[in-house]
């Protein structure tokens, strides 16, 4: 009889083999992702380089189903809840990520709608080049006239989220 513990309680064997093939599938969804959202993931080297041979991997084979389990078995030594978060935050579940999308959607609306709203922008973010935010509220007010693509439009959007990521802020619901 095996007297040591892994924690404060014994898992059973169903039980074990469910959490590592629910590691198994969490480092294949790592396995999957774009190369820029992956290289956003904050993971230890040894667990980043299993990932990165496994992408290599272009064929659905028995070698890379091993590496996959491999990269599953360390996980196992690994902090599992920020890589959960932070694919929860790459496939859009965050709630918190959801709400500031939000929140500057509402806030290129109200920009579109009324130019004061650049004056509250640019006390919510002082670093925002004022100039080139109004000059893409033209364009998007042009192109919306038009009937054009809405490059602006999308524009301003990003320029807003850059922004806001930069200073790790998110703007208040008031402009809305």
């Amino acid at each position: 009889m095996n007297t040591h513990e892994e924690g404060p309680e014994t898992l059973s064997k169903t039980q074990r083999k469910k959490a590592m093939g629910e590691l198994q599938m969490l480092g294949e969804e790592l396995v999957e992702l774009s190369a820029d959202r992956f290289r956003k993931i904050d993971l230890p080297e040894d667990l980043r380089a299993a990932v990165e041979n496994a992408r290599r991997m272009t064929r659905h084979d028995e070698a890379r189903r091993r590496q996959i389990q491999y990269i599953g078995k360390l996980m196992r030594h690994v902090e599992v809840e920020p890589i959960r978060a932070a694919l929860a935050e790459v496939r859009g579940e965050s709630a918190g990520l959801t709400a500031m999308l939000h929140r500057l959607e509402r806030l290129r609306t109200a920009l579109l709608a009324d130019e004061k709203v650049l004056h509250e922008i640019a006390t919510l973010y002082p670093s925002v080049d004022l100039q080139h935010l109004r000059s893409l509220r033209r364009a998007a007010l042009k192109e919306q006239e038009q009937g054009k693509p809405p490059r602006s439009y999308r524009a301003i959007f990003q320029l807003l989220k850059e922004i806001g990521d930069e200073t790790s802020g998110v703007p208040a619901d008031n402009a809305a």
